[in-house]
């Protein structure tokens, strides 16, 4: 059970994200505050109120960095420019770079919050096993499996809005790796005096112990979920340290830091004793480091799309799991056989989701199998592809994994992926590695949302150079704002601007029409403007 330190620093964290946003960027802030409490905070710990869903370490994060952007907290006078901008040549429904908020995104994010509606009309009657009986769904259900939706998908969300410009990928992955070399010193504590950071801190341990034992040392866990979840994400920032290499190098600067980071996090994903995350990531890191932006692209693609189609792959016999099975035992027999249980539980768990295939079976484990007798659970769920459509059905799983899929396959197949850099081409890969571990793990987090909502930012992300004239310039969400102890305030500079850029800035406006030329004024923070000739008189 969780003690006091859980709490506090679960129901601490909106003060951290606040001071985030007070005194970094706002991209920045953004991705160190999912990021962060996704690493730091603990795990099964939150308060389950009526009516609402779960206030747990998934949530936090996302909603109060969401609350804190609505109130504009850390909002630069850039920004501020940018938004009135963007309100008068985009319209409301604008993401800030010329371009619609949704775009074709917009049925599915439709779908994900109204498929639990008719999840609930489908699943009135209560379930008896024996002496187990798991009720119905009610319209009370149908309101909280929407909250729950809405904030599960509230980091696609604000990566969108704020991480779609390439500047933001490149930084988005240089806090991922950053986050993950700082998070290796007791990824490595734990690899050699064993899980046990958690208990330290937070009083329990967050999953089964003896699936972290390993032969010759243990799998870590610090503060995630399970061990599974950090070898992922120790991947994820393998593949990210292998993209911002080639972004370097295309970008002609120095970028051997990130490849001997990214041979660093390869040794200490290899000691976490994870074979899974180990070959995904020598499957995707060599992409990143040796192909151009367009392969790049084309394999993300690729490896969405069969993410996305699994399921009909799955039940019509194309996967070839018998043979997975026998490479598998080549390596270890003990792998093989939690294989072969996993693939026996899917085959099962699917055949009950049949039954209920449009909008499944609902809460409280009403997808999976139970003893007639006793009761006892029968089935274990593990991947995060089974749980949601024997849980939400086809519309559920439709809604959720077509968002999470679809932005790279527009990418992909698209006209953008001729204009996409090295460093959103490695992001497609980071998350094409998680949508891979999908299949065999429930590693859904909001990470992946976060990786998710920024391939579709890009998608619909218009460059200065394509938005309309007057709107052109640097992304102001990357500009470090000035800061001062006030709140949600800041204080005026004590002087001027030198910089002869804000002498061009405070010229007249455009004449209307953008016909007119700027009008050159001489300010003394800047350079002399150039004045037009006088002619002589005789």
């Amino acid at each position: 059970m969780p003690n006091a330190l859980a709490f506090l620093v679960l129901f601490s964290w909106p003060v951290a994200v606040y001071l985030l946003f007070r005194y970094l960027p706002r991209v920045e802030a953004l991705c160190w505050s999912i990021l962060g409490g996704y690493l730091l905070l603990p795990s099964r710990t939150g308060f389950d109120l009526p009516l609402v869903p779960a206030v747990d370490k998934d949530v936090v994060p996302a909603l109060t960095a969401a609350l804190l952007l609505a109130c504009g907290v850390g909002m630069t006078e850039a920004e501020k420019a940018a938004k009135r901008d963007a309100r008068r040549f985009g319209g409301r429904g604008d993401t800030g770079h010329g371009a619609p908020m949704f775009g074709p995104f917009a049925p599915l994010i439709v779908l994900l919050i109204l498929s639990p509606v008719v999840t609930v009309l489908t699943n009135s009657e209560p379930l008896f096993y024996g002496p187990v009986m798991l009720p119905g769904l009610s319209l009370h259900d149908a309101f909280s499996v929407i909250m729950r939706m809405v904030l599960t998908a509230l980091p696609f969300l604000l990566a969108m809005r704020y991480l779609a410009s390439p500047e933001s990928h490149a930084l988005l992955l240089k806090v991922i790796v950053a986050a993950l070399l700082i998070y290796s010193l007791p990824v490595l504590f734990e690899v050699r005096m064993s899980p046990q950071l958690n208990v330290m801190f937070y009083g329990f341990f967050p999953h089964d112990f003896l699936q972290h034992i390993r032969p010759g040392g243990f799998r870590p866990v610090v503060f995630l979920q399970h061990g599974l979840w950090l070898a992922l994400i120790l991947c994820m920032a393998v593949i990210a340290a292998a993209a911002l290499w080639r972004q370097r190098m295309s970008e002609g600067a120095r970028s051997g830091q990130w490849f001997f980071a990214g041979v660093y996090l390869l040794i200490v994903l290899l000691l976490s004793n994870s074979l899974g995350a180990f070959v995904i990531a020598l499957l995707l890191a060599p992409a990143a480091l040796l192909l151009g932006v367009r392969p790049q692209l084309l394999i993300a693609g690729v490896i969405a799309a069969v993410v996305l189609i699994y399921p009909v792959l799955r039940s019509s016999g194309l996967v070839p799991t018998e043979q997975v099975v026998a490479m598998a035992e080549r390596v270890s027999a003990e792998r093989a056989a939690s294989l072969q249980f996993r693939l026996d539980n899917e085959d099962a768990l699917s055949a009950r989701a049949a039954l209920k295939p449009i909008a499944g079976w609902g809460l409280w484990g009403r997808n999976e199998i139970f003893d007639p007798e006793t009761g006892r659970t029968l089935s274990v769920t593990d991947g995060a592809w089974i749980i949601v459509i024997g849980a939400f059905g086809w519309l559920g799983y439709i809604a959720q994994f077509g968002l999470l899929t679809m932005p790279t396959l527009l990418l992909a197949f698209g006209r953008k992926a001729a204009s996409a850099t090295p460093a959103t081409a490695g992001l497609a890969l980071v998350l094409a590695a998680n949508l891979m571990d999908l299949l065999p793990n429930a590693t859904l987090t909001p990470v992946t949302w976060l990786l998710g909502g920024a391939i579709a930012g890009y998608y619909l992300y218009r460059a200065p150079q394509e938005q309309p004239e007057g709107t052109a310039g640097a992304d102001p969400a990357l500009v470090r704002p000035r800061r001062s102890w006030g709140i949600l305030t800041d204080r005026p500079p004590a002087r001027p601007a030198t910089a002869p850029q804000a002498a061009v800035s405070a010229a007249a406006p455009v004449q209307a029409g953008g016909s007119g030329g700027p009008a050159w004024h001489r300010s003394p923070a800047g350079p002399r403007a150039p004045q037009p000739a006088v002619q002589k008189k005789g």
